[in-house]
């Protein structure tokens, strides 16, 4: 069922509005999000994509619902993953727990708008390069296994980032933090602080994630408005889900190699997708399954070494 543009005007103008709300009503105010604040809106950004889940049933029937669970679903556990990389971001900066969601609030601003033009790319080119189908198949089992074999505890290089080293030679950067923002003007000149560097890092950090979960997602659906939807419900949370889960993290050791999993599985269906077409009920279980039982050993058999990783709420 084609999609009314009038549909892409009015969640997008929705989505605005929720960030607006966001940004310049309920964090209006630069302050550090405690865990109880951080699952209070964990659970409102859930239950509202559950909500719209329901939307999508009475409007295109049980399939479409079914693939935008299962995508939203796969998107919001590469995200933990992600959230990783954030905390690692933010400790090498120094980045105190009071400025984190202004960054994270752009970043996620900025990764919707890289998301939708790589699904709208990727999209296209499965429409008119039915092969392309069999090359992301392939590079999703690809970064599956790179995972399952990566330690995960890779450390943040600043050194290596092309776009910083860009951005670091032709504008000048201050040492220091100068509140929360990204630019300051000393002596009649514009100079970037480190909290705009570390911004910086997050979008760019983002556009790699990108390239592992949007053909995870197109693995799922063809159809347009159910990959970015579910792309953007799972952003939206990204920031919440963060704050809330930052401390204890490191307890889901085995979640990694869950996801590395799940890549693998998609990466498979994909390249299989012309000989087997696997019912989306199926894949929706092997994917929540996977993700349980990842989450049950992780939590019976706990990592030994004590975890480092600040809590959010910790200033510095």
């Amino acid at each position: 069922m084609e999609t009314n543009i009038y549909f892409w005007v009015g969640f997008n103008a929705f989505v605005v509005a929720l960030l607006a709300l966001d940004l310049f009503v309920f964090h209006r105010k630069t302050h550090v999000v405690k865990i109880k604040e951080a699952l209070l809106w964990s659970a409102f950004w859930v239950l509202l994509s559950l909500a719209f889940n329901v939307g999508i049933y009475y409007w295109k029937g049980s399939g479409p619902a079914l693939e935008f669970l299962t995508a939203y679903l796969i998107e919001k556990s590469l995200s933990v993953d992600n959230l990783f990389v954030f905390i690692l971001i933010f400790n090498f900066f120094q980045v105190p727990a009071a400025f984190q969601h202004k960054i994270l609030f752009w970043g996620v601003l900025g990764a919707l708008f890289f998301r939708g033009v790589f699904i709208l790319a990727g999209v296209a080119l499965l429409a008119k390069f039915h092969f392309i189908i069999y090359i992301l198949g392939a590079f999703l089992i690809f970064t599956g296994a790179k995972m399952a074999f990566s330690s995960g505890d890779e450390e943040i290089d600043p050194d290596s980032n092309p776009i910083l080293k860009f951005v670091s030679r032709y504008m000048p950067v201050t040492k220091r933090h100068y509140g929360d923002k990204f630019f300051v003007k000393i002596d009649k000149t514009l100079f970037a602080t480190p909290l705009f560097l570390v911004l910086v890092m997050v979008e760019t950090t983002d556009v790699v994630f990108a390239a592992d979960s949007i053909p995870a997602i197109l693995a799922i659906s063809k159809d347009p408005f159910i990959v970015y939807t579910s792309n953007v419900f799972a952003l939206l949370g990204l920031r919440a889900l963060y704050f809330a889960l930052a401390g204890i993290m490191q307890l889901f050791h085995y979640l990694h190699y869950g996801l590395s999993l799940i890549l693998v599985f998609i990466g498979i269906k994909l390249v299989l997708s012309d000989i087997y077409h696997m019912n989306m009920v199926v894949a929706l279980t092997v994917v929540a399954f996977i993700l349980t039982v990842s989450v049950i050993l992780s939590l019976v058999f706990p990592k030994k070494d004590k975890p480092t990783m600040p809590f959010p709420d910790e200033e510095g």
